[in-house]
This record gives C-alpha cells, structure tokens and sequence, in this order.
C-alpha cells in the first residue's frame, strides 16, 4: 500500500517541504535556503513538524525535489534516501513533465517554473499567468494546452531593498509592507512606497502586455510568501494559491509513477 509522499521545492532564498496523502496535503513548510544545511539538520526539523501535525514520518516512503541550487541538492538526496528510505525523482533529470517546454533552450526552465507550469494547470486550466514572489519575481506563462511558453523574470522585492540598503550609505534597511501613503513624508515611508507601489505596477503593467501580445484572456494567479500582500493591492490577480509549485511536483510524481500514486 502506498505510503506519503515528501516534495520539496528549493529555491534560492526558501525551501519548501510539503508531505501528501494520495491528493490530501498532511503538510507544509518553509524555511531558508542554506547550501550548508546537512540531510541530518533537515531531519531533525522536519521531524518535529511532521509530529505537530500529527503526521507518521516512518510512513514517507517516496520522494521527489525540484531545486535551482545546485550545491544543495546532494543534501535533499541524502536526507531522503538515509532518513525516509525513498529514491526521489528529480525535475530535470530525465522526468516525463506531460508537457512541451517552448522555449528556445527548454534546458534553461527553472524546475520551480516547470512545477509552476503543471501545478497551475492543473489547478486553474489555461491561458495561464503565474506570478511567483520569490528571490526574482517570474511571470509563467502556460497555454492553453498546459505547455510552458517562457515568461518574464524580474528582481525579486527583498533583492530590490536590500540593493538599496546596501548600496546607499544613508539608506536603511527596510521590510516589505503597504505603506500608509503613496507620498511618503519621511524616508522610510518613501521607500516603502516606492517598493510597494513600484511592484504593483510592474505586476499590472507586465500582466497587461502579456495578454496584449498573447492576443486571448489569460488568468493571472499569484504565489510564493509575499503574494498576499500583492493580491490585495490589485484586480489584476484573480487568485492567490500558496501550493502551486508543491501541488505541481505532486502531478508530476504521479505522471512518473502512477503505481505509486
């Protein structure tokens, strides 16, 4: 019978662990993306979040990883092989996705992006926009047939303050929130405002000329930690789903070993 399933989507700033239950999601989780974190140090805390949530780690018997960082993918290997006794599938490594890459160099897709690309799909059909906050900001576009067609990628909101912050000497470090004002009357306010508003804008702005030259409606779904904050700024997102990428590597996992489904 089977067991669960662990995913885990590692970006460049977070990494996602999400463990399923046939289609049921027991799990979810985030932490920050270090190269250095060992399979042990990942065990040890994903085992007491699995406990909280009342989930039976020793029941994990399969595993699959999407990861843009190359010098922390050995671990994520070892932590499932060693700590869960599952040989995981990896995205990009010969994986039947179920759908064409058209891109000029289909090598060059982010694994995150191509989960995106069958998560979303899946979930909300297509034409598809799917804005992606993480450490860029990626607008994904899928088509009608659930094929990956590129996108746009754009600095991510959190690299955009702390370029600010590190290359001006009067500048200080600020967070990511909706500032009070549009005018800023202090410096503070002023760069959360132009941050904010900025990206707002470049959501808007960026939706609007992909639909322009797609030539048909598209929706436009937003994910990743800060699309709260952006869904509820604009009319352009039509829906926020935290789970798009991890719901995605489920999908994919299925396709690869529907035995194990």
């Amino acid at each position: 019978m089977p067991g669960l399933l662990l995913a885990v989507d590692q970006g460049n700033s977070n990494t996602e662990f999400a463990v399923f239950d046939g289609a049921d999601m027991k799990g979810h989780w985030r932490t920050s993306t270090k190269v250095e974190t060992t399979a042990d140090e990942y065990v040890v805390w994903l085992s007491q979040l699995t406990r909280l949530q009342g989930i039976d780690e020793t029941a994990i018997d399969a595993a699959i990883i999407s990861s843009v960082v190359p010098g922390g993918l050995f671990e994520l290997r070892v932590l499932c092989r060693k700590h869960f006794n599952a040989d995981p599938l990896v995205i990009g490594e010969g994986i039947d996705l179920g759908i064409k890459v058209l891109i000029d160099e289909p090598s060059e897709a982010g694994a995150d992006r191509l989960a995106n690309a069958v998560g979303g799909y899946v979930r909300f059909g297509g034409p598809l926009i799917i804005v992606d906050f993480g450490t860029a900001t990626n607008f994904d576009i899928i088509d009608a047939d659930g094929n990956f067609c590129g996108g746009v990628l754009a600095p991510g909101i959190s690299l955009a303050l702390d370029a600010m912050h590190r290359v001006s000497a009067r500048l200080p470090r600020v967070g990511v929130r909706r500032p009070p004002t549009v005018i800023g009357r202090n410096t503070v306010n002023s760069m959360e405002s132009g941050v904010y508003w900025g990206y707002v804008s470049l959501i808007e702005g960026t939706v609007t000329r992909i639909r322009g030259e797609y030539g048909e409606p598209m929706k436009v779904v937003a994910t990743g930690g800060l699309g709260p904050l952006f869904d509820a700024a604009t009319d352009t997102i039509d829906s926020y789903d935290p789970d798009v990428t991890v719901r995605g590597l489920l999908e994919i996992y299925r396709r690869n070993r529907p035995d194990n489904a």
